[in-house]
């Protein structure tokens, strides 16, 4: 007896025959059948598909639509799409987007991609099938009858469909969606003329507020590279605020905080703009203080306040005293990384040199040097350079001292005590004035053009690209490009490196014509590298106007020129996500010829991905099993890079096994990268951590372990815990937009392949993560928050538990048998005496008096047993001017009752905040009970893994700066004061630790250990406990 599903597969041959009728009812009646069994019968259809195309193409057929409709069906079953989609458009009214089904959803999300692609063409060139248009138009007003509004603008984006955006806001006048079009809209459109197109259409959607949101708008000018348009806004309120008394209302916070915020979001170049129209508009003037410390009142006086903020020196001031009140640097995890590496290695002095630079970034602590000043003393020739330059990174921000402090190793007219140690300060300059260099470009571009010692000129060089970054100086380009043209590699490369900071992002055509020309000249590596990367640089954020150049570079023979090329892609698409970008990486990543281009290939996917970090783990899973060490490396920094301090589950699933590569180098990409997304994360919040940790605590320890795996172990217990563990590393601004110099300096940093200090760029992407809140004044009273997560979850990790020395036990002597024998005789014999003279002694053994060595083990004592600790509360309170990390920040928001309350949410996002009053929009998730013996590296709780969620993760960390309203003016309040009683940093200094780095040997220019991985590869430390690797070859 046949099935059911025979019968039915016979009645589908059957009804396909009535195709061949020559009667066209019989035919239409068959193609109605046919739709209702294709779904189930596709396949026993297939053979037929010829024939209802026919039918489809026969203009005279009335059930044309219908053929179209049953042979897109079959098309979709047989993995067909564009046929399917094709035949779809044929349909017409018959494909019913409206239905719920698998068929349509597909060919829906096919047209789609189909439309969105011929809209992103140049209009010149565009045709849009009216057919697809008229299924997407149906697709967006069924998202806004379901209220699928995300889904019909991030299409309407796409696609440029402007006119779809503003009505989506018409129809609900919800500006939380104006808010989630401008976090997208820069990695959602690709075209820069369409993203210009979107943000001014922003820009009046948020002006037709009822209270206009005006921080949204200033982030759109930043995005649109206006300052002139962020001025006449900046006066506008001042004018505002010049109507509201003297104290300036609400529209003189606004401008305060929106000052603050263009500090941590825009470019040198646009803040230089700002300031530069702001005086002409309201005529200059300078901020005076009356008696009562107040500032003048009075619109130039305001707009003077104003300048000074754009300068960004409140904001460094601010943030340096933050660091350094809340410093919880870990010194002992230094120390014991000291103690296991040997100083005399100059590669593993450089490395304890990077780990405390990045553990004390900013905080101006140098405890750890001032300790180890006979570690210090092994400095030599670069590794010396390293450890000098390092200062820059402790005193990163302090703009005042900074010059006091590197004054004694700075050159001076008198002998030279190091060349190296000279070279190092000029750096250390830059790095402390990085991206704020006004003051010193004048001391170094003289150094630079009067010092002839090649080390002196690196150094020199490095700190004007650091201090000069976009300031298009045309004086220290042309001193840069001097030093250049005497063709010495060590200061042509550094050189190199600065004229493209000194030009970043100009693409200027003269710079790179001369760059190019040159690097194809000389016949120096590191010229040409530092040329090639300096090139780069030059087209930073330029996107499709770098292609030219991107072009010429990738097209050269020579493999540096080629790895400039891919560096310049990443730079000018980071933060883009653009596909063909992406896609051009890969290609170059299983294709090139050279290791190192492949490398650089690899890792510039993080670059391009720093918005979404989500997506850099799926992408690099099959590179990070390659074949090739060099592509497994460059996928560990891609993760690094994009997914810092995400504790991102799936980056660290892709890394740990690279900890174990058998490749040396690979181990420590993999452990540099750990520590980027494990910073300011604790083992409540993510287990994983703390196996994190002890992978780096088994490199370092490990006696056989190669060199270079402990270089990234030790560098990344400096990043793990960086700035006192009170920053995160990000490439992205407060208010999204792409972070400058962080992305330079990562991008930078990645050059320590080639030269170690070079590593130290990497503190420019340190961004503190603290919740300043400020009144009118500018300064910051007593005040509470509320964390409303229990305080485990984000505490600072435990200190490290250092052994406490063991004293010596005294040991027993040894008693042979036949001792104790005659011994035990003895006592016999005086007890029996004792008896037969009468005595009363006690008929007992010897034993020796009870001691301390008697007393019964720790374990067997009644002691008395500590207290039980309650449950964990679920919220506490933080003081202003605390640290609140990326993930914490979603938790906390100002009392409902506190005096002050900030004008702006202190999250990036405003749906991220909550209060009292809105109910308990982030319910607090009870932890659940630890149990007993439960061991580390445990699954996380449910409240950690609400916590980590990315949905609410603010990339740019902590709140910032937050101007607050004052609800009792006039009435009286205790201030905050960050910066102690300590003597100025200046003043303070040891002595013996300037000593230490003078008296370092240095050895000639030629006779130096390893300053890369290659060189360091190439020349291990020596097996010997006393290494000196001063007679070791130039490591080029």
């Amino acid at each position: 007896m046949r099935g059911a599903g025979g019968a039915c597969a016979d009645q589908t041959a059957g009804v396909s025959a009535l195709l061949n009728e020559k009667d066209t009812k019989l035919q239409a009646l068959a193609l109605q059948k046919l739709d209702t069994l294709v779904d189930r019968f596709w396949a026993e259809l297939a053979d037929s598909v010829p024939r209802i195309e026919e039918l489809y193409e026969d203009e005279s057929f009335p059930e044309r639509k219908l053929a179209a409709l049953v042979a897109s069906k079959v098309y979709f079953y047989l993995g067909e799409l564009d046929d399917a989609l094709s035949f779809a458009l044929g349909a017409d009214n018959l494909f019913d987007v409206e239905v719920r089904s698998e068929y349509i959803e597909t060919v829906v999300s096919k047209a789609i991609d189909e439309y969105i692609a011929q809209r992103n063409v140049p209009p010149a060139e565009r045709s849009v099938d009216a057919r697809l248009e008229a299924i997407v138009d149906k697709m967006q007003q069924r998202c806004l009858s379901d209220r699928a509004y995300h889904q019909a603008l991030g299409v309407a984006l796409e696609a440029g469909r402007l006119d779809t955006v503003q009505r989506v806001f018409e129809e609900t006048r919800d500006q939380t969606l104006l808010t989630y079009v401008l976090e997208v809209v820069m990695g959602a459109v690709a075209s820069p003329a369409l993203r210009s197109e979107v943000l001014h259409l922003l820009v009046k959607l948020f002006q037709s507020l009822p209270s206009p949101d005006y921080f949204s708008i200033a982030q759109c000018y930043v995005y649109l590279n206006e300052p002139q348009a962020a001025s006449q806004l900046l006066f506008s309120l001042l004018e505002a605020a010049a109507g509201q008394g003297e104290d300036g209302g609400e529209p003189l916070l606004v401008a305060y905080q929106i000052a603050f915020d263009l500090v941590e979001s825009a470019t040198q170049e646009f803040l230089t703009h700002l300031r530069g129209d702001l005086e002409r508009r309201t005529g200059g003037g300078e901020a005076k203080a009356q008696e009562g410390g107040a500032p003048d009142a009075g619109l130039p006086a305001w707009s003077a306040r104003i300048r000074q903020i754009l300068t960004g020196e409140e904001s460094i001031q601010l943030y340096r005293d933050f660091l350094k009140s809340a410093n919880h640097a870990d010194l002992a995890i230094l120390k014991g990384s000291k103690d296991l590496l040997d100083a005399h290695y100059s590669a593993y002095h450089s490395a304890m040199s990077l780990s405390n630079a990045f553990m004390n970034a900013g905080t101006t602590s140098d405890q750890f040097l001032r300790e180890n000043l006979d570690w210090l003393a092994k400095a030599s020739n670069w590794s010396k350079f390293t450890a000098t330059a390092a200062l820059g990174v402790l005193n990163k921000g302090n703009l005042k001292e900074g010059l006091n402090i590197l004054r004694p190793y700075l050159p001076s007219d008198g002998p030279s005590s190091s060349v190296y140690s000279e070279g190092g300060s000029l750096f250390a300059l830059g790095l402390i004035h990085a991206n704020h260099g006004a003051e010193v470009l004048g001391l170094l571009t003289n150094m630079l053009r009067t010092n002839t010692a090649e080390v002196v000129q690196h150094g020199a060089a490095l700190g004007l690209g650091a201090a000069g970054m976009a300031t298009e100086n045309e004086e220290v380009y042309e001193e840069l490009r001097t030093v250049l043209y005497s063709d010495s590699a060590v200061a042509g490369e550094a050189a190199g490196y600065a004229m493209g900071l000194v030009y970043l992002g100009t693409g200027s055509e003269r710079a790179t014509e001369e760059m190019v020309q040159y690097a194809q000249e000389t016949q120096h590596e590191k010229i040409i590298r530092g040329l090639a990367v300096g090139i780069a640089l030059l087209n930073y954020g330029r996107e499709s106007n770098a292609e030219a150049t991107i072009e010429v570079l990738l097209s050269n023979r020579d493999a540096i020129i080629r790895y400039g090329g891919v560096y310049a892609i990443a730079l000018a698409y980071a933060g883009t996500g653009n596909n063909r970008a992406i896609s051009r990486l890969l290609h170059i990543a299983v294709s090139d010829g050279s290791d190192d281009v492949r490398r650089a290939a690899v890792t510039a996917l993080g670059f391009l991905l720093l918005r979404n970090p989500a997506q850099v783990p799926q992408i690099v899973q099959l590179l990070s099993e390659s074949y090739n060490p060099h592509v497994r490396y460059g996928s560990a920094l891609a993760l690094g890079i994009a997914c810092a301090g995400t504790g991102l589950d799936a980056a660290v699933d892709l890394l740990e096994p690279l900890t174990k590569d058998p490749v040396d180098f690979v181990r420590q990409g993999a452990c540099i990268a750990l520590g980027m997304i494990f910073i300011e994360q604790n083992d409540t919040l993510n287990p994983r951590v703390q196996a994190g940790r002890k992978t780096f605590d088994r490199i370092l320890s490990e006696k056989h372990e190669e060199a270079m795996a402990k270089f990234g172990a030790a560098l990344a217990q400096g990043l793990i815990d960086a700035g006192g563990r009170n920053v995160t590393i990000t490439l992205q601004g407060r208010g999204g937009s792409n972070k400058t110099a962080a992305i330079v300096g990562m991008a930078l940093f990645a050059q320590y392949w080639y030269w170690f200090p070079m590593a130290h760029f990497a503190s420019l992407a340190f961004t503190p993560t603290a919740v300043i809140g400020l009144t009118r004044e500018l300064e910051a009273p007593e005040l509470q928050l509320v964390s409303r997560a229990r305080p485990s979850l984000f505490a600072y990790p435990p200190p490290v538990q250092v052994a406490s020395e063991r004293k010596l036990e005294k040991v027993e002597t040894a008693v042979l048998s036949t001792t104790a024998k005659s011994q035990a005789r003895q006592r016999t014999k005086e007890r029996k005496k004792a008896a037969q003279e009468g005595g009363e002694a006690m008929d007992t053994d010897d034993a020796p008096p009870a001691g301390k060595d008697d007393a019964p083990p720790a374990e067997d004592k009644p002691a008395d047993a500590a207290p039980k600790k309650g449950p964990e509360p679920s919220s506490e309170t933080l003081p202003n001017c605390s640290r609140v990390t990326p993930f914490q920040l979603k938790y906390v928001a100002f009392a409902p009752d506190s005096r002050f309350v900030p004008v702006r949410a202190i999250g990036a996002r405003r749906t991220d905040a909550w209060s009292a009053a809105e109910g308990d929009a982030l319910p607090a998730v009870a932890a659940p009970p630890r149990a007993d013996g439960e061991k580390d590296g445990a699954a996380p709780s449910a409240d950690a893994v609400h916590a980590r969620r990315l949905a609410g993760f603010t990339a740019a960390g902590g709140g910032g700066i937050v101007l607050l309203r004052d609800r009792e003016p006039g009435k009286p309040f205790a201030r905050i004061n960050m910066r102690g009683d300590a003597q100025a940093d200046g003043e303070r200094r040891d002595g013996d630790q300037v000593a230490a780095v003078a008296n370092a040997p240095d050895q000639d220019a030629e006779d130096k250990g390893p300053t890369g991985v290659d060189a360091a590869r190439e020349q291990p430390p020596p097996a010997g406990e006393d290494v000196d690797m001063d007679t070791g070859a130039e490591a080029r």
